[in-house]
């Protein structure tokens, strides 16, 4: 039975992708280089660290170990004053509906983000109070695909994994809940999170008959 939903934040509650393309570009010209779009997709759902790595590597480039902890701060705060501009408008399509519609039929809610800015995120939008359970990139030592960061959610949600639902844009995150033992859903329009349990466009297409009917069908 259903008892739980926990989403991911960036790409289904919220689209801060821009922000991190900014910052990370702006990082990258730093370093006497560029950043294109099609190359800032691969940092999708990859964790700030990681990131960087792949970003030296695909640009041949090393730095010192303080000089790495220096472009990660130097992009956090980048980030974070583009941040600024962030308000309620920048929640995505049907997001806060669905969050109405899942605690108006007594689910328990959960946000669960590898982002250590997830609690200033959902703090600008004001939906912080909508959430059960919120974990952050702070409270965890391994990054999505590990189901760390869902199990940890569940735990605080008092719901066993099978009986939670995981909503995310990233192969990484369906991942994770796959080895979690969740039900996973993707949400993204290139569909190509094949691995999902069920996928949709937005969280504005979900039907939640739907996905009752999916879950206890596993």
């Amino acid at each position: 039975m259903l008892k739980a939903c926990i989403f991911d934040l960036d790409g289904v509650i919220v689209d801060t992708s821009r922000y991190h393309f900014l910052a990370w570009k702006r990082l990258m010209k730093s370093l006497g280089s560029d950043l294109s779009p099609e190359e800032n997709n691969c940092l999708r759902g990859v964790p700030r660290d990681e990131s960087l790595r792949l970003l030296l590597r695909m640009k041949d480039m090393s730095v010192a170990s303080e000089e790495f902890e220096r472009l990660l701060e130097l992009k956090n705060t980048w980030y974070r004053e583009y941040l600024a501009g962030l308000n309620d408008g920048d929640i995505l399509e049907g997001a806060l509906e669905l969050l109405r519609e899942l605690r108006g039929r007594g689910l328990r809610l959960g946000l669960a983000s590898s982002s250590k800015n997830a609690r200033e995120v959902i703090g600008r939008l004001g939906i912080e109070a909508r959430f059960d359970a919120i974990i952050d990139g702070n409270m965890i030592s391994r990054a999505k695909p590990d189901p760390q960061i869902f199990l940890l959610c569940a735990g605080m949600l008092a719901a066993a994994p099978s009986e939670c639902a995981v909503f995310e844009d990233a192969a990484s995150g369906i991942e994770a809940a796959r080895g979690a033992g969740m039900f996973s859903v993707g949400v993204e329009a290139e569909n190509i999170l094949e691995k999902a349990d069920m996928r949709v466009k937005s969280l504005r297409e979900l039907d939640l008959e739907k996905l009752s009917e999916c879950f206890n069908l596993r």
